[in-house]
């Protein structure tokens, strides 16, 4: 099998990518996988370290305005098609899949005029313009909210598969993660982050939540501010005469062990990214979830709503969010244990833990076909 896989600029797009790539390979061993991005892309630094082929063609994102920028983008889209044609004609792929950005646009567009198999992943509620596009053109698209069914003008090829997670996050002891993170199973465990980038919404509320609980001994915060915002948050807690935090409490830029930190939560408060809320629910975490309101589409907000929806996370938007109404609902939520865990138990109904499966079953489906 000879697969092409293209998506890129966010993580968002790349580590469903990386998902659908290994299960490919761990199931045909002797697969040949070429991921296509861009240079300056994320993806030419994640995905050679995932020891896949990578090569680069030319595209531009288009701006949603008309300027000396969108000429720029029509002069690369043009070399990107050039490109595209080019990887196709050399690897002669048996198939195309395209996980969102605008750099799958070229390829996965050509492969479809060729009558290459072509599948699209769409990981949000709310579609991405280049996934609406090509929609049009492929043989399927996977989605992974029930609600952007309706958002695609091809509904019909629209088939649930739910977004690939990372496996490890199925196969952690309990035990032994409150072990290693050093929390006391007998008290309340509150995960905080905005993210992979961060959050500075999340982290000005957060900041005043940490100063209002210093004391608090009855439960554990782990914050994490992202790389960007972290000295920006210890500035904060110091001009609040918070000069050195109890055992109870930590604040990190990044945390490397969060597959074990989600496992063991009792509540997230957190944005909501498309693979944010797959691995919430995948363990079935209840949350808090702030939607970033810059994102595309305002997609955010939408994969939000799907898990308010169900029962499963409550919604504070930016623009309603303060200090205030964020430990207003922090404490209303942790006093009502029975709601708490009705939360949890509808976070974990709908949580889809075989995405990576599900894709491949079409992939096969459509090379078939």
């Amino acid at each position: 099998m000879k697969v092409v896989i293209t998506g890129g600029g966010t993580g968002g797009h790349i580590y469903p990518a990386l998902s659908i790539a290994r299960k490919i390979k761990d199931t045909y061993k002797d697969a040949d996988i070429l991921y296509v991005g861009t240079e300056k892309g994320l993806e030419s630094k994640l995905v050679p370290k995932e020891g896949f082929n990578f090569k680069s063609i030319r595209v531009k994102g288009f701006s949603r305005k008309l300027s000396k920028d969108t000429i720029k983008s029509i002069k690369e889209l043009l070399l990107g098609l050039n490109d595209a044609r080019k990887v196709l004609k050399e690897f002669s792929p048996d198939v195309v899949i395209g996980t969102g950005g605008y750099v799958c646009g070229p390829l996965v567009l050509l492969a479809s005029l060729k009558r290459i198999p072509t599948l699209i992943h769409e990981q949000n509620a709310f579609p991405g313009v280049t996934n609406k596009i090509l929609s049009k053109f492929v043989d399927i698209v996977a989605g992974s909210f029930e609600e952007s069914k309706s958002r695609f003008n091809n509904s019909e090829k629209v088939k649930i598969t739910g977004n690939p997670i990372r496996q490890d996050i199925l196969n952690i002891d309990k035990e032994s993660a409150y072990s290693d993170l050093n929390i006391d199973k007998e008290k309340t465990f509150i995960l905080c982050f905005g993210g992979s980038g961060g959050q500075e919404s999340l982290n000005d509320s957060i900041l005043r939540f940490i100063h209002k609980n210093i004391n608090n001994k009855d439960i554990q915060i782990l914050h994490v501010t992202g790389e960007r915002y972290y000295e920006q948050f210890l500035n904060g807690l110091e001009n609040m005469g918070v000069a050195k935090l109890n055992e109870n409490i930590r604040v990190v830029p990044y945390f490397y062990d969060m597959p074990k930190a989600l496992n063991i939560a009792d509540i997230a408060i957190t944005s909501a990214g498309a693979i944010t809320i797959a691995e919430l629910t995948a363990v079935g975490v209840p949350s808090i979830l702030i939607p970033k309101a810059y994102t595309a589409e305002n997609h955010q907000e939408y994969n939000a709503r799907a898990l308010e929806k169900e029962g499963a996370g409550v919604v504070i938007l930016e623009k309603d969010l303060t200090h205030d109404v964020l430990c207003m609902k922090i404490e209303e939520l942790l006093s009502d244990k029975n709601k708490l865990g009705q939360m949890a138990q509808n976070s974990k109904r709908i949580g889809i833990l075989d995405a990576d499966k599900r894709i491949l079953d079409l992939i096969n489906e459509i090379i078939d076909n």
